[in-house]
């Protein structure tokens, strides 16, 4: 089979016997016959939860033999190159992405994206489309929509315009301007030490590629640019350590961590 189709690529396969092979079924791209699979799984998932973020520990499938780690399949495909070598091919890919979520490879993190569509879905409902009150502690799927909705207001300023675009058309608005101001001097996000705002900043980065509530291995490193220069982190060890030593965090430790979606926190 690998030689009929290095035959074919290389034009030295007779028709007949290309003809002969097609009407066994032949599978001459076998990586392709992959790739719809893969989108058959991602428009089936579209279709009964709305958006293409699941978690990245998410599983979708029927029955056992067509089950998919879709969350780890969807985070991947959002990494550079990950959609093949051949432009024009990665070109096809992303249009058939698109078609099915235009918000696949959103600039912002999936669980940003995952919370965002499911409280349109909420909001669609309304008369005025806009979200009812929602309290922290209402859990739809495991994600606590009302203490997301508390955290955007806290992360407003550091949001996009995009992102503010869409909150505001569901009724989640701005806080007040004076929760705005950058923190007086003293508060407690000025106790932390530099390391460990370093640890925050590379959690961050980390945290807005990979989306809220994964992990960073132990070897893991974590490139971060500081003044033009690029310096390496080693998120890994610093995030196991800190989790180690987890009780001896003070508040404005852990608000920090917490902000970043940090259960353990």
């Amino acid at each position: 089979v690998h030689q009929q189709r290095k035959s074919l690529r290389a034009g030295t396969l007779e028709p007949h016997r290309k003809t002969q092979l097609d009407a066994e079924g032949m599978v001459w791209e076998p990586g392709e016959e992959a790739w719809e699979t893969k989108l058959a799984a991602l428009r089936s998932y579209h279709r009964a939860h709305g958006h293409l973020a699941p978690r990245q520990d998410a599983v979708w499938g029927e029955t056992e033999q067509d089950t998919i780690a879709i969350g780890q399949l969807i985070a991947n495909l959002r990494r550079p190159g990950a959609l093949g070598k051949d432009p024009d091919r990665a070109a096809t890919r992303a249009e058939q992405l698109t078609e099915i979520d235009r918000d696949w490879s959103c600039p912002w993190p999936l669980d940003w994206q995952r919370h965002h569509r499911v409280l349109a879905r909420l909001a669609a409902d309304e008369p005025d489309g806009k979200l009812p009150a929602i309290a922290p502690g209402v859990v739809h799927d495991g994600d606590d929509l009302g203490t997301w909705i508390t955290r955007q207001h806290r992360a407003w300023p550091d949001l996009t315009d995009e992102q503010r675009t869409r909150l505001t058309a569901l009724g989640i608005t701005p806080p007040a301007t004076e929760t705005l101001s950058p923190p007086a001097p003293g508060a407690a996000k000025g106790k932390l030490s530099a390391p460990f705002l370093r640890g925050v900043k590379a959690l961050a980065q980390f945290t807005a590629r990979e989306g809220t509530g994964t992990a960073p291995a132990r070897g893991h490193i974590e490139r971060l640019l500081d003044d033009g220069e690029e310096h390496e982190h080693r998120l890994g060890i610093w995030y196991a350590n800190t989790k180690q030593r987890r009780d001896k965090l003070s508040p404005a430790q852990r608000a920090a961590l917490a902000d970043l979606g940090v259960t353990w926190a």
